[in-house]
């Protein structure tokens, strides 16, 4: 069981952050394990075939199960909506004694594979060549999706904003993962292959990373000098690779017209006009005007996070779609 213990000032600065750095790393788990992670088999099936012949083993040798993990390969992200380079940087930033350190605990009493050694003789030149495999496999892999995966991640971190405004940490803690539990100022958390401890938040808060791919686990950062980090399954994750019902009720059809009609059903989770588009075959032009249309009907809400706008449907629509769902006789 891990421990939170919050101070006076560490709730003030609970903070959430999406990371394509750490959906990067998370991802390779998931080619290695497509039967574990049976909601990723959509995109698992492309992503091993567009990076068969990469060689990912120093990825993979990062991420040793069931032990600690080195923490410099995806630094805790130090904005809302990093980007990819940014975080690049950051890890390269690493000094080479952190980067050391941090490998050699990880294989503390086990053999280190052969394929980390430049990490203790040559930390700097390794992190360069760490990133330029990533470059790599995060352009064959995971860009033309990071839209979608992006706004479904975005999409948690506006519902966790509504959790907090709603309830405050109460509210908030309830609903970030089961074996996440809040009581008397202290964040547990049941983590398997962990020994007890109790870590002393302070000023540097918390910070709270959604994922798509660390699913079902719950992934924690808490070795200085990183900031304290929690990384849990976004909510809607079964949902990703799903294409919406196309068909709605003819009722609702009929009623707001069949394009604005599936344009509803596909809100039932926060998305941008360009994921829409993708997702239902219309240009991103043509969402635009229905989505406008919609919002001055009360049926839609836009929530801009960053330089992206999610749109969710409203609680009228969602009466509006029960009332035209068709009746069991």
């Amino acid at each position: 069981m891990i421990r939170m213990r919050f101070g006076t000032d560490a709730l003030a600065h609970v903070r959430f952050a999406v990371s394509p750095l750490i959906e990067t790393h998370g991802s390779v788990k998931v080619l290695d394990d497509p039967g574990g992670q049976a909601l990723h088999v959509p995109w698992a099936i492309e992503a091993r075939r567009r990076s068969d012949d990469l060689d990912l083993s120093v990825m993979r040798a990062l991420q040793p199960r069931d032990v600690y993990t080195p923490d410099f390969v995806h630094p805790p992200p130090s904005s809302p909506l990093a980007e990819l380079e940014d975080e690049l940087a950051q890890m390269a930033a690493t000094p080479a004694g952190e980067v050391r350190a941090e490998v050699r605990d990880s294989y503390r009493g086990r053999p280190l594979p052969p394929v980390l050694a430049p990490f203790l003789s040559e930390p700097a030149a390794a992190v360069r060549d760490l990133a330029a495999l990533i470059r790599v496999y995060w352009d064959r892999t995971l860009a033309a999706h990071w839209p979608r995966i992006r706004a479904l991640l975005e999409g948690d971190v506006l519902y966790r904003a509504r959790q907090i405004a709603d309830g405050g940490a109460q509210r908030l803690f309830a609903d970030i993962d089961p074996t996440v539990g809040w009581a008397d100022d202290v964040l547990s958390i049941d983590k398997a292959n962990c020994a007890d401890e109790t870590i002393e938040l302070d000023e540097r808060g918390l910070l709270f990373v959604p994922s798509v791919f660390v699913w079902p686990a719950v992934l924690i950062i808490s070795e200085p000098p990183w900031q304290p980090t929690i990384i849990y399954p976004a909510r809607g994750v079964g949902t990703l690779w799903e294409t919406p019902r196309a068909v709605a009720p003819e009722a609702l059809a009929a009623l707001v017209g069949r394009v604005r009609a599936a344009i509803l059903l596909a809100l039932g989770a926060p998305r941008s006009t360009t994921d829409l588009a993708n997702t239902l075959g219309i240009s991103a032009g043509g969402i635009s005007q229905h989505l406008a249309i919609l919002r001055d009907a009360g049926l839609v809400h836009g929530h801009r996070t960053g330089r992206v706008v999610l749109y969710l449907r409203s609680p009228a629509a969602e009466n509006l779609l029960a009332a035209a769902a068709p009746q069991p006789v």
